[in-house]
């Protein structure tokens, strides 16, 4: 796994019984700066790998780019006189992309459990998509929506080793396909890793696609799948009032607490194809 885990001397106390003395496997949590054209953008806590897709995932989040060729390069580098130690990622925008503005500069870290924390003022919180999600005629199956967190959850290789990773992935309906699985320490950089791998392949807007995230839906969340245009956000928990109000003003579907056999629809249920169940009307 490399710098994604390491491994630890512990100690576990169980009542009643003798201590057992053991390695442990973590998941690694390193901060990763992200730079345009040589300028700092940001400071993200996350976990090592798919570093570049992050990177992409960000700067669509943050309304900078929008399609494969807005993205040119992107290279590691390192500070005056200290080693590349592969945290500072250093990105070239395509040809005529504007630069993000300078108020989009983070003042401070971005936790790996908060992706909007560093926002230089609250009116930059709400970002305008470049898409338009409402219109989407897409209808997913609740029989299918209920089987994704174990389809997610079978893909996760390092939560299987860890128990302590988030994951997103992207679920294409028509061809009843796992697109893309990413998993981090933050569950918006597994997020912007998903959605940074669907822009370096150039499939953005994400029309007839589902995102499935394995924890809550925050409004961090709502909005970086509507930036990708992504029509449908569901989750293994619940979702905040304010991803709510979103995707309702967005015509965005999202659904909570997708467990066992039952969900929670809170915004664009026309989406959801309920024909295999019974009493759909209560």
């Amino acid at each position: 796994m490399g710098r994604v885990t390491t491994r630890r001397r512990v100690a576990r106390l169980t009542i009643g019984a003798a201590i057992a003395r053991r390695e442990d496997t973590l998941v690694v949590e390193e901060p990763l700066e992200i730079r345009v054209g040589g300028r700092s953008l940001a400071v993200t806590m996350r976990t090592p790998g798919n570093d570049v897709e992050l990177a992409a995932g960000f700067l669509v989040s943050e309304g900078v780019i929008h399609r494969g060729d807005d993205f040119a390069t992107a290279r590691f580098c390192a500070g005056e006189g200290v080693e590349n130690t592969y945290n500072v990622l250093d990105v070239t925008l395509g040809p005529g992309v504007a630069p993000p503005s300078s108020a989009l500069a983070r003042e401070f870290f971005t936790t790996s459990s908060c992706g909007i924390c560093g926002k230089s003022s609250i009116d930059a919180v709400r970002t305008s998509s470049a898409f338009e999600v409402r219109d989407d005629q897409v209808r997913v199956p609740v029989q299918t929506l209920v089987q994704l967190p174990d389809r997610l959850r079978a893909a996760q290789d390092v939560f299987e080793k860890t128990g302590g990773l988030h994951a997103a992935c992207l679920y294409r309906v028509a061809d009843d396909e796992l697109m893309v699985v990413r998993e981090d320490v933050g569950r918006h950089n597994a997020v912007d890793k998903v959605v940074g791998w669907a822009l370096t392949h150039d499939l953005l807007p994400l029309t007839g696609t589902v995102l499935m995230v394995s924890g809550r839906a925050s409004f961090e969340l709502t909005q970086k799948a509507l930036m990708a245009g992504i029509p449908m956000l569901a989750a293994v928990s619940a979702p905040s009032s304010l991803a709510v109000e979103l995707a309702i003003d967005a015509g965005m579907s999202l659904i909570g607490f997708v467990r066992g056999d039952s969900m929670v629809v809170y915004a664009g249920g026309q989406r959801v194809d309920e024909t295999c169940t019974e009493g759909s009307a209560a």
